[in-house]
This record gives structure tokens, C-alpha cells and sequence, in this order.
């Protein structure tokens, strides 16, 4: 049987496993096109990576049956480039942009729907001043950033003033390569004013927080999952995602109507998506954080663990031409989460786990994976795509058949799990009580 050649901008060790757990996996030969380490970090060459990918995939002896891709900028716009120029099936980049730049998304949700907070743009020039009409506390962020990198919640002008001398400071890293991704479309007047090295001021949002999941299949969407973000008590930066969420019926109901209004008005098709929301139990309202043209990578394993089949495989069949048709609690387990342990200062890492202490906590703890994130001798603030409050050290995934087994897997996992710094830190350890806080946090990945 022949395979098709799947093309996997940034494949990466840890997803290569979930990649070859789709259904059809025998009919898929995948092939790396650029590394993770090229795409994310320092200043994106987006003109450079483009063209390295091209000569690639020129030279390849053989059919380009697809090109995909699972992470944030550049791989999210890259992917609809390509797709054009090699004939294989992605949603357009105007589609992507019109997510990816929080403005552009807003002026586009704004269209359809009245869940969102009230936002503006932010003079980076002038005097740091909120705009008019915006009442703290509020998130200033770049228009466009990834892994929330540069995202400020602020509470009054000083600290108003102190985020926006941060944003100015670093955002041409990504703000610059996405503007070369802009000028290859025909942009609404106001966000061609705006640009990509722009800075947007959002009323903070209150309540759980959720993500939910879905795909475009020849202009039908589909939302297949909705999930659980719960944050590291008083903090924006998640704790943990968990699948499936235990929001009330009818509010996922909600969000499955609003996902699907979005989606339809900013024209996605052939594609995946994530969405992440607010929920506030005491008031019954639901307000829109941000859309990612693409699904989370780092839900493929809770998929997995709950209906049987990691989320990956939506990605495929869409680059195929096939309905994903996902199937529905078909796994092992009752419930599954990814969990991020965190420090939040910074620190010299000494030692981080072993592969053996790594293979052994996956061998002894059944239904859990293990995923390090700095390396020895690295200094926790310069690995790439961190938060502006913390630092990961480990990505724990683990299924179970209740929330309670589920916490102790983690608990279990954390103490069998050693890290060591040069310097005295803030370490993770308490796990969180409660579900929800009045800060935002932006998904990672």
C-alpha cells in the first residue's frame, strides 16, 4: 500500500508518538520540514524559513500530499503559504491572520457576537496613557505573541506604564516577521494602520476558564471538545488542562454557538481550531479570550486517554479531504489533564530528571507521560516561549478514572521528578484548590 507523504512543519519528539496513534497512521509517512528550535527562537526569519522550506519540498522525489502543522507563528501561517503554492488543502491565510492578530480578531467577533471584553488599541508612541473608555484592570499584549510572551495584566497607571515599556522593548521579535506575513494580504484599512507591532489594551476578564476544540469540514464546523483551564491559585499562568470540562450543559452549549458564529464569520474551512473563554457562574456570562486557527498540540494525549483518538488525527484527515468523524469517550480513562509544573522565579537548572527516572515514573505510574522542558545548565529565563510570570520545568500528562486519582497520579509524579538549581526559588509545589480567579492567562501551544 502506498503512503501519502504528510509534511509536519516543526515535528517534534513529543508529538511524533500522538502523530503515529491516529487512525490511518499506516497510510501516512511523515517527513519534517524545519525545526522547533528554527521557528521559535529569537526574531522569526519568516523570508528565510519560507524559502528553506520550499527548496525541501522542491526537491523532494516524490508526491506532497499534505502540509501541516500544530504550533503557533510562524508554523500557523506558513502552513496556508505553502499549502497555495504546493496545491495540498489548508484554510487561507487570510483566515489565519484574521485569528492571529487580536485586533483584526476582535473587529471580526464584534461582527457576530457580543461575548468579549472591550478592547483598544494602545499608543506605543506617546505617553503610556489607557485608552479612553477601558476601566482597569485590564491586559495590555502585543497584537500578536505566543505563549502569553509579553501579555500584562495591569491594575493602574504604574504598572500600565511599566508594561507598555516592556512591550515596546520586545515586541519587534514577533511583530516584525508577522508583518511580513501581513503584507501579503489586502488588509481593512484600520488594521493596516495598526500593523503587526502593535500593542492592544483588553478589559480583564472574570471567572473559570475553558478551551474549546473543533474543525471546518468543507465549510461545516464541528466542535468536538471542550475543556477545563484551571490556573496556579492567584496567578494567570495555567496549571492544568483538563478534558472533559465540568461546565454546566448548557453553558458548553453556549460556547459550542459562539465557537461556531466566530468561526463561520472569519471564513475558516479545511482546518482545525481552538477557542478559549471565560465563564462567570455569578453573573451566567461567557466572553471570548482568544481564537487559534489551529488545535492544541497540548490536548493530543487527553483526547486520547478520554475518546480514544489523539486530536492530531483531525488535522490529518482535513489535509486528506476526509471528515475526522472523531469518535466520542471511546478511551481508557474517565478523565485525562495536561499538567505544567511551574517555578516562578528564576534559576540555574543543575539537574533535571533522568530518562531512567523518566522511564520509571511512566513504567510505575500507569496512564502518564512525562515531558522535561529545560536542560541541564540552562538558565530558566532563556528558554524560549515562557509566560511573563513563570517558567515550566515538566509537562505531565495523565488520565485517570476520576478527578481525585487523577490528582494523586500527579502528586506522585511530582515527588519522583527531581530538579535542582544553583539558586534559591520559589518552587511549584502547592497544587491549587480552587477552579477559578480574575485573571487571564493565553494558551500555550
Amino acid at each position: 500500500m502506498s503512503q501519502a507523504n504528510v509534511f509536519v512543519i516543526g515535528l517534534d519528539e513529543e508529538n511524533i508518538r500522538t502523530l503515529r496513534a491516529v487512525p490511518h497512521a499506516v497510510e501516512y509517512r511523515f517527513h519534517p520540514l524545519l525545526s522547533v528550535e528554527e521557528l521559535q527562537h529569537g526574531e522569526i526569519p519568516v523570508a528565510e524559513l519560507l524559502e528553506k522550506a520550499q527548496k525541501q519540498l522542491d526537491a523532494f522525489d516524490g508526491s506532497i500530499d499534505a502540509i501541516v502543522g500544530y504550533w503557533d507563528f510562524p508554523v500557523s501561517t506558513l502552513v496556508p503559504i505553502l499549502a497555495e503554492r504546493y496545491g495540498t488543502r489548508a484554510t487561507s491565510l487570510e483566515s489565519v491572520v484574521k485569528c492571529e492578530h487580536k485586533y483584526w480578531s476582535r473587529l471580526e467577533q464584534q461582527k457576530v457576537v457580543d461575548e468579549h471584553p472591550r478592547f483598544a488599541l494602545v499608543d506605543l508612541e506617546g505617553e503610556p496613557r489607557p485608552p479612553e473608555g477601558l476601566r482597569f484592570p485590564m491586559w495590555l499584549k502585543p497584537v500578536k505573541s505566543y505563549s502569553s510572551e509579553l501579555a500584562f495584566g495591569v491594575k493602574d497607571e504604574e504598572e500600565f506604564a511599566a508594561a507598555v515599556a516592556e512591550i515596546r522593548e520586545g515586541i519587534t521579535r514577533i511583530g516584525r516577521p508577522f508583518e511580513f506575513v501581513m503584507r501579503r494580504l489586502q488588509l481593512p484599512p484600520e488594521v493596516a494602520e495598526a500593523g503587526g507591532q502593535a500593542c492592544l489594551a483588553e478589559e480583564s476578564l472574570k471567572g473559570v476558564q475553558a478551551a474549546v476544540e473543533g474543525y471546518v469540514y468543507d465549510g461545516e464546523v464541528t466542535v468536538y471538545g471542550v475543556l477545563d483551564s484551571i490556573n496556579y491559585p492567584d496567578t494567570p499562568c495555567f496549571l492544568r488542562h483538563q478534558y472533559p470540562a465540568s461546565l454546566p450543559e448548557p453553558v458548553q452549549l453556549r460556547l459550542r454557538d459562539v465557537s461556531r458564529r466566530v468561526i463561520e464569520q472569519i471564513g475558516m474551512d479545511w482546518a482545525t481550531f481552538s477557542i478559549e473563554y471565560f465563564y462567570d457562574a455569578a453573573t451566567g456570562e461567557i466572553s471570548l479570550l482568544e481564537i487559534n486557527p489551529r488545535h492544541s498540540q497540548s490536548h493530543a494525549e487527553l483526547f486520547e486517554y478520554v475518546d480514544g483518538v489523539p486530536n492530531h488525527h483531525a488535522m490529518l484527515s482535513l489535509a486528506m479531504g476526509r471528515d475526522p468523524d472523531l469518535p466520542y469517550r471511546e478511551g481508557p480513562y474517565e478523565v485525562a489533564a495536561k499538567w505544567y509544573h511551574r517555578q516562578f522565579t528564576d534559576g540555574l537548572v543543575t539537574r533535571v530528571p533522568t530518562a531512567e527516572e523518566i522511564e520509571r515514573v511512566e513504567r510505575e505510574v500507569p496512564g502518564v507521560r512525562v515531558t522535561v522542558k529545560p536542560q541541564e545548565g540552562q538558565r530558566l529565563s532563556d528558554m524560549p516561549g515562557q509566560d511573563s510570570y513563570s517558567f515550566e520545568l515538566a509537562h505531565v500528562f495523565v488520565g485517570a478514572d476520576s478527578e481525585e486519582e487523577m490528582r494523586a497520579k500527579y502528586d506522585r509524579c511530582l515527588a519522583m521528578l527531581p530538579f535542582e538549581f544553583a539558586e534559591e526559588s520559589d518552587r511549584d509545589g502547592d497544587r491549587e484548590s480552587g477552579r477559578g480567579n480574575d485573571r487571564e492567562s493565553e494558551q500555550a501551544a
